[in-house]
């Protein structure tokens, strides 16, 4: 048997900022995973911007941080370029190698204090209590061993539709429409017009999501797309069909391949419980717009730890207590999730026409100094229809 304040499954981002932030609070950690090599193998178009890493208290590194992003181009079906770069939009951003960038979150758990065990997966979990408290016994399978681990606080961060959190009585499950299949290529040969601008490649026909084109470096990019799950033909399709139409990747040769679901659905219906939190993918913690959860779900893991350390020292592993770390993120996001996953809904009604005449109405405007009103203008002008669709979404964001 081994003993510990908090164990942590899952060392994704969010598994690994929960474990840094619970140990620098004080408490034992235990982070486990299943995998040998932390990081791979890779599900992520790997796009990182700057606030996100400032609220982290993360410095950019060049080992993970291998190209420095300025913005980006949204590309209607018809064509037509809306280029948002640092002559317009103050935040800036990386494009992150995924696979170093696990492994050095969970290096920096482990300086906090976290121990790292990985090959190590849960087997099976029972609630049991003594004089001193409730607690978790899970049974492990630990590089082939069977080993026991009591722990007072249990976080998820064990990926979408957590089934440790199933395990315990919590619904992660994601509605078929709210799962985006995403599949993408890295590639070599890429020639886009600017390698420090992300392409989004937006139309009807990913059903509420798009492709992209993610530079690396040089002529590396990663080039992919998000579609609904829900859709007849394969995501790989739609990706070949992409590539093969879109002229600078005529040349582009692919070198890995990377597929995986993305949970877009919002937040699942409950992130706490006694003795247990849920953090990152496992608790919905994605943009449902652009299927981004990296910087997300390292907030959700950040906060988790914090709650999970203090509760440690109060002794007190109730969800009564543990709400704290609901209340803690929704702040800490600005109540952002809730508010993009109706945005997601109403792009995901649009057709091709209508992106095309929103991105011809906006392309060439000084966007930098729009007020909410001449959005809201601007979108009469286009189409009482269209402004019809967004209002919803203007009276939650103005």
């Amino acid at each position: 048997m081994i003993e510990t304040d908090v164990l942590v499954i899952g060392a994704g981002p969010a598994g690994s900022a929960a474990s840094k932030h619970a140990a620098l609070g004080g408490a034992d950690v235990i982070l486990i995973d299943k995998k040998s090599e932390i990081g791979t193998p890779k599900r992520c178009a790997e796009g990182i911007y700057d606030h996100g890493l400032k609220w982290l208290g993360i410095e950019p590194d060049p080992q993970w941080a291998v190209q420095r992003i300025n913005g980006g181009t949204i590309i209607a079906p018809d064509g037509t370029r809306l280029t948002l770069d640092e002559t317009i939009l103050p935040e800036r951003g990386y494009i992150i190698e995924r696979k170093v960038f696990d492994k050095y979150m969970a290096m920096d758990a482990a300086r906090a204090g976290a121990k790292i065990m990985v090959k190590t997966i849960a087997k099976s979990i029972m609630r049991d209590e003594d004089d001193k408290g409730s607690f978790f016994i899970v049974d492990c399978e630990h590089m082939g061993e069977i080993i026991e681990i009591k722990a007072s606080i249990l976080i998820a961060a064990d990926g979408p539709e957590s089934r440790i959190a199933k395990a315990l009585g919590i619904n992660s499950t994601t509605n078929p429409k709210d799962m985006m299949s995403g599949v993408q290529y890295e590639m070599v040969g890429v020639n886009c017009e600017r390698m420090d601008l992300i392409e989004l490649h937006i139309g009807a026909f990913t059903d509420g999501g798009y492709a992209w084109i993610f530079p690396k470096g040089d002529d590396i990019a990663n080039v992919g797309i998000g579609i609904s799950s829900t859709c007849k033909k394969p995501a790989i399709d739609f990706l070949n069909d992409f590539i093969d139409s879109y002229p600078p990747l005529n040349n582009a040769k692919a070198v890995e391949l990377n597929v995986g679901g993305d949970p877009i659905g919002g937040l699942i219906e409950r992130i706490y419980d006694d003795n247990f939190l849920v953090c990152g993918d496992a608790a919905g913690q994605v943009d449902p717009i652009t299927g981004g959860g990296i910087i997300l779900g390292m907030l959700g893991g950040m906060t988790a730890g914090q709650v999970a350390a203090k509760a440690i020292k109060d002794k007190d592993y109730s969800k009564e207590r543990l709400k704290e770390y609901d209340i803690l993120y929704d702040k800490h996001t600005q109540g952002a999730i809730p508010k993009l996953k109706i945005a997601h809904e109403v792009y995901r009604s649009l057709e091709d026409d209508d992106f095309n005449k929103i991105i011809q109405a906006f392309a060439g405007l000084d966007i930098q100094n729009m007020k909410p009103k001449d959005i809201i203008k601007l979108f009469l002008k286009i189409s009482p229809r269209l402004a019809l669709k967004f209002s919803k979404l203007f009276k939650i964001l103005f």
